[in-house]
């Protein structure tokens, strides 16, 4: 778990802020590293290819293992001929690159969250995200912050890239030496031409509809929209171009799109798990969205101050919370951890307010920043634990797909929120609103809590059984 932790987050910064701060060294203007950020939408929308990973079947190593060496070998590949392109000429090839990266990346990541999920039995999820998550954020450091160092002073950027390379090799070798899952032969039976054209009829009935409604929204809009209707008319959008590829995907025949969502909703109070989904972390989402602009406008540090404590000690706080959940939850029931944690990075933003009321102050700054990261990766820890357990073996890349950029929904509404809310009521106020927004969440969990001990339940028994 550790070491395809490490290979999971290691290509992230590659396709995004390494690459932005090697064409920005190589003088390439701002308004074309901006485009470059549309480089990640892979990883918005790896739910749509999800399902043919859980499908189709490489010939050697089974259908998880298998997967990853692909994507880790192309990775491999993508990376040296990243370092064989000069930005100044070649920014196009660059950009086909970047995106490249970022798919293979997304799709590693689909992978390896199904083969954890698979792999581990109930007493060793807590453990298995922990780890996972420490592996990762080893790697964002050595992709992010230490090949900017290397590129800088030793190797130059194509050199750095071409290491980078040379380490989703040493990744390869990782997996070709994990374990094989139990579970690997429980994959959908179905005719290959049907997936195929399926996935095709699913992703047109999507484009066409998105386009459909981009152009009527753009014909009664006005040029230059208010901000929240432009978020509402782009849900819209999205939610109607998700209604039109789900009904063209069922009509024209995609089982392993179509299965794992039916299997999911044959739980009890299914729409209710997914809603905690979306809500438990929203407190936490919430408090995150403005917490560099607080601390510098609202408290009065600089960015150099906020950059070395939030990340650095935040890193660290991350890190050790998310090994402490991990370590705790093989103690606890998943409700109890899931409400204790709940509970614990609710009440974790109120750091902040005590900074936004008191005199400056940096070792307030820094206790608040440690405490908030340390509750946020205990929370982390065992939410991810409770997406393991809801995932069916069967379906598990589809399923955890969906289920974590469902994680993401709240994300992306609480930024346009926020600004308001300081807005109208100031920093103090709105941080006791971020406490207030995770109190959702923790009544639905607890209205859930029969659902979640079943839930522990199911591993328990699936543990005996193997």
């Amino acid at each position: 778990m550790l070491g395809l932790g490490f290979a999971s987050g290691l290509p992230l910064a590659l396709s995004s802020g390494t690459l932005q701060a090697w064409l920005t060294v190589e003088g390439i203007d701002i308004k074309t590293i901006g485009f470059f950020a549309l480089a990640g939408l892979p990883y918005t929308f790896k739910f749509v290819w999800a399902p043919l990973l859980d499908r189709f079947e490489p010939r050697w190593l089974g259908r998880r293992r298998g997967w990853l060496l692909i994507t880790q070998l192309l990775l491999a590949a993508a990376c040296w001929a990243m370092a064989s392109f000069d930005p100044k000429t070649s920014i196009v090839a660059l950009g086909v690159l970047a995106v490249t990266v970022a798919f293979l990346s997304a799709s590693q990541d689909i992978v390896f969250d199904a083969y954890r999920a698979d792999l581990l039995d109930a007493p060793e999820r807590g453990a298995g995200a922990a780890v996972s998550v420490l592996g990762y954020r080893l790697a964002m450091l050595v992709s992010g912050g230490l090949a900017l160092i290397l590129a800088d002073q030793w190797l130059g950027w194509p050199g750095a890239y071409r290491l980078m390379g040379g380490l989703f090799l040493i990744m390869a070798l990782i997996t070709l030496l994990a374990p094989r899952p139990k579970v690997d032969d429980l994959r959908i039976r179905s005719d290959a031409r049907r997936e195929w054209r399926g996935f095709i009829a699913m992703i047109a009935a999507g484009g066409v509809a998105w386009w459909l409604l981009q152009a009527a929204f753009g014909a009664i809009l006005p040029e230059r929209p208010d901000r929240f209707v432009k978020l509402a008319t782009d849900t819209f959008t999205l939610l109607g171009a998700f209604a039109a590829a789900l009904m063209a995907a069922r009509k024209a025949g995609f089982p392993s799109f179509v299965e794992p969502w039916d299997a999911f909703f044959t739980r009890r109070r299914a729409v209710a798990l997914l809603g905690l989904i979306v809500l438990y972390k929203l407190g936490d989402a919430f408090a995150g969205s403005l917490s560099t602009a607080f601390l510098i406008r609202g408290a009065g540090f600089t960015a150099t101050e906020v950059g070395a404590v939030n990340k650095a000690l935040g890193l660290i706080a991350t890190i050790v919370g998310a090994l402490a959940g991990g370590a705790l939850l093989s103690r606890l029931s998943l409700f109890r951890a899931l409400m204790v944690f709940g509970i614990l990075q609710a009440i974790s933003n109120f750091g902040y307010w005590l900074i936004a009321v008191s005199p400056k102050s940096y070792s307030l700054m820094a206790a608040a920043i440690g405490i908030e990261n340390l509750c946020g990766g205990l929370g982390t820890a065992a939410f991810v634990a409770f997406l393991m357990a809801l995932t069916d073996r069967r379906f598990s890349a589809a399923q955890y797909a969906l289920l974590s950029a469902l994680a993401a929904v709240g994300r992306v509404y609480v930024g346009p929120a926020s600004g308001v809310l300081v807005e109208a009521f100031g920093w103090p106020t709105f941080f006791i609103l971020t406490v207030l927004a995770a109190l959702p969440g923790l009544l639905l969990l607890y209205w859930l809590r029969p659902e979640v001990i079943e839930l522990d339940a199911a591993g328990a028994a699936q543990q005996e059984a193997s």
